[in-house]
């Protein structure tokens, strides 16, 4: 059997979750590290680019890093169609039109400040709006999750 891709395989029954940036290297990590961390597993979490970047924003790993999730372990990734195809939820943050779309799946665009080459102070609330956003998303994808 041929070596796959994970952000590329079929999931388990889980809902799955693809995050969206041009650069996956801020916005798009953040939310997938949150989600990761706060899904407690429950969520199968993808992060990927248009035009991905070199490296993680340092900035928002240090963000991360101080609500205690750490995300210098990843690496911006290309977008592919066979990502979003395995993915129930397409979150797109400032991808424009790069972003396939297939018939069948949940689309949502957040409007977010980029935060390249912006200070921590700048990025800390773009950070909290990402963690707020994630929550919501968590409680949609996950209802019964509190109960039990």
């Amino acid at each position: 059997m041929a070596d796959v891709d994970p952000m590329e395989a079929p999931m388990s029954g889980k809902p799955s979750v693809l995050f969206v940036c041009v650069h996956n290297a801020g916005r798009s990590q953040m939310a997938a590290g949150f989600l990761t961390a706060l899904s407690d597993g429950k969520v199968e979490v993808r992060s990927a680019g248009s035009m991905p970047a070199d490296q993680v924003n340092p900035v928002a790993v240090q963000a991360m890093a101080e609500v205690g999730i750490e995300i210098a372990d990843q690496h911006p990734k290309i977008l592919t169609t066979d990502a979003v195809r395995a993915s129930d939820v397409v979150i797109t943050m400032g991808c424009g039109d790069a972003c396939p779309i297939f018939p069948g799946k949940r689309y949502e665009d957040w409007q977010l400040d980029d935060p390249a080459g912006q200070s921590i102070d700048s990025v800390r609330p773009i950070r909290d709006t990402i963690r707020s956003r994630v929550e919501t998303l968590i409680g949609e994808l996950l209802p019964a999750a509190g109960q039990g």
